[in-house]
């Protein structure tokens, strides 16, 4: 269930983004709920809505972004215990500490003696958590409560609008669309090097404090960050900016554009990138994206297409590298 948490995009290597993209496309998303919602999520009735409890543990999706503090390292630490099946050790470290993720890890280790009523306590105590909201759901799920699992994870993907938990809600409210998470926006250049050797959180600082200037290309490197740590919203806001500053620039039209995705309505962003491929007819960087927002949406056939016509296009040219790379990994395709 928990997502591998993307680094700050950019302060790596580009292609290190790439690379993760590409084992995110050809492994399964094991996604719970996988028969809740008709396509797209949309849906009148929902079917099954009571069944009978899954067995086992329900799965626990705790996510620390940038915080490295020994509390989240302690957290992190039972998070995968309990993972490994190991729910007793879990729950001792989950009981030595009081913040909202250690009570909510607390109450899945103990869930074979406690259900579901801890996690009802918690959100209600926390209605505004998307947090509490979204493990609240996957509870719900887990007892069988199919309906009410829906109600909470639409909630959450409200309130969590900017932030891990409603991106994971919107993949369990869209099993449809297998790949998990946001799709990947890729810059061809990377953060100055002086910034990339402190640790996370100062990094994000960094990358925000230079982000505050009239500056198109720190934006963008902020803009990714954020992205990579699935917070949409603030991460949209840069690209939007940094297209205001270089209007003529394909990368942060892009980027841009790619910022409006939802798996909810991904018409947002087709309907500001589509239009790009008239006014760059030949960009590579707007043909591989394009291709990658296709292939989180679940159109494979198209996006293979303009992934090859990023390929050609940019035949001598990073995203044109990296468009041939994602094809040769696509199960039954040729890069030309």
């Amino acid at each position: 269930m928990a997502t591998e948490a993307r680094p700050l995009v950019g302060i790596r290597n580009r292609r290190v983004v790439v690379i993760v993209a590409l084992a995110a496309l050809v492994a399964a998303a094991a996604v719970v709920g996988a028969t809740l919602l008709q396509t797209r999520g949309e849906r009148t009735t929902i079917p099954n809505a009571v069944v009978k409890p899954h067995r086992g543990l329900p799965p626990l999706d705790l996510n620390f972004g940038v915080d490295t503090s020994a509390e989240a390292r302690a957290l992190s630490g039972a998070q995968a215990l309990y993972s490994a099946g190991r729910a007793a050790q879990a729950a001792a470290i989950f009981g030595r500490y009081h913040s909202l993720e250690a009570q909510i890890g607390l109450a899945f280790a103990e869930w074979k003696q406690s259900g579901l009523a801890p996690l009802r306590s918690l959100a209600a105590a926390h209605p505004a958590s998307s947090l509490a909201l979204l493990h609240l759901g996957i509870a719900d799920y887990w007892a069988g409560r199919n309906a009410d699992a829906v109600a909470e994870w639409g909630k959450t993907a409200k309130v969590g609008a900017d932030s891990p938990y409603g991106v994971k809600a919107e993949d369990l409210l869209h099993p449809r669309l297998k790949i998990p998470g946001l799709p990947y926006v890729v810059l061809d250049f990377g953060t100055p090097p002086a910034v990339g050797k402190l640790p996370p959180a100062q990094q994000l600082a960094a990358l925000a404090h230079a982000a505050a200037k009239p500056d198109a290309r720190a934006k963008l490197l902020y803009g990714t960050a954020l992205w990579g740590l699935q917070r949409p919203l603030s991460a949209e806001r840069q690209f939007a900016a940094a297209a205001k500053l270089a209007p003529h620039d394909p990368l942060a039209r892009t980027a841009a554009a790619a910022g409006r995705f939802t798996k909810a309505n991904p018409v947002l962003a087709f309907s500001r990138l589509g239009p790009l491929t008239g006014v760059f007819p030949r960009s590579a960087v707007v043909r591989f994206h394009l291709g990658l927002l296709l292939l989180w949406s679940g159109e494979r056939q198209k996006a293979i297409e303009q992934l090859r016509l990023a390929a050609a296009y940019g035949r001598h040219t990073p995203y044109g590298e990296d468009a041939r790379r994602l094809l040769s990994r696509l199960p039954g395709t040729r890069s030309k």
